[in-house]
């Protein structure tokens, strides 16, 4: 006996809603138990997004039904992603987190920001500690504020110093490497460069070089995959390395 190739479009066709009718009682099952069905995670520029490779495997291992969609922010921009409902969970974001009841934070680290310039740069031979009067005279490579224009911020920027702004932190590396600006850039960024001396750290006299960053979530969409990030995050080793943790206290507002 063999199938007509009506009897084998059945076949096939069968056997696929019955594939879906089970993938469908899981995501019911996972739901049911609290797992989101998507979990909105927004990161900073300078959060390590290869640090989460790991955590994104064996999180869909243990729950392959929730989708994960990931966006990245600079300096406002990620706490207004997360205030305006557009992120259920925020990464690296710096800046004091909001004070309402609807947002929790918890303390991620300190994020070292330290002043480089290409060995071939007019800063680069310049005595230590630099005079922010001197810095001022040479354009600066910044990343834009991703948040809206009235809510925006200018990180490490001097009054009327020349700048080019860019969209993330990997130009604005290439850039500075170039020689055709200097700033500042997150230490576990620029120390490899540093070492293999494609740039060269620079004092600067009063420099505040350390950035306090949280990771910050929503309360009223909160359930587990949120919760599992959160945790797995803070307990990471790999983004311990990035960030230094002195005095890690959990708060939540």
């Amino acid at each position: 006996a063999k199938f007509t190739d009506t009897g084998r479009l059945m076949l096939e066709k069968g056997r696929q809603l019955l594939s879906a009718a089970r993938d469908l009682e899981k995501q019911a099952q996972q739901l049911s138990a609290g797992w989101e069905r998507e979990l909105a995670i927004a990161l900073d520029a300078s959060f390590p997004f290869s640090a989460l490779l790991p955590l994104i495997a064996e999180f869909y291992a243990q729950n392959p039904q929730t989708r994960l969609n990931f966006s990245h922010h600079t300096l406002a921009g990620s706490w207004e992603e997360l205030t305006h409902h557009g992120a259920d969970i925020i990464l690296g974001a710096i800046n004091e987190p909001p004070t309402s009841a609807e947002w929790s934070w918890q303390t991620l680290g300190a994020l070292d920001n330290i002043f480089v310039v290409a060995p071939h740069h007019p800063l680069a031979q310049e005595p230590e500690p630099l005079n922010r009067r001197v810095i001022k005279g040479y354009r600066a490579i910044v990343v834009g504020d991703s948040s809206r224009p009235e809510c925006a911020i200018s990180s490490q920027l001097l009054d009327e110093q020349e700048a080019i702004t860019v969209f993330d932190f990997k130009t604005k590396l290439e850039l500075q490497i170039s020689g055709l600006g200097c700033g500042y850039l997150p230490r576990y960024l620029a120390q490899r460069f540093i070492d293999s001396g494609a740039l060269v750290e620079k004092q600067v006299l009063a420099q505040s070089s350390n950035e306090s960053v949280w990771v910050g979530w929503n309360e009223q969409t909160a359930g587990l995959a949120s919760a599992w990030w959160r945790d797995e995050i803070l307990a990471n080793s790999a983004i311990a390395a990035v960030y230094s943790r002195p005095d890690v206290q959990k708060s939540a507002s």
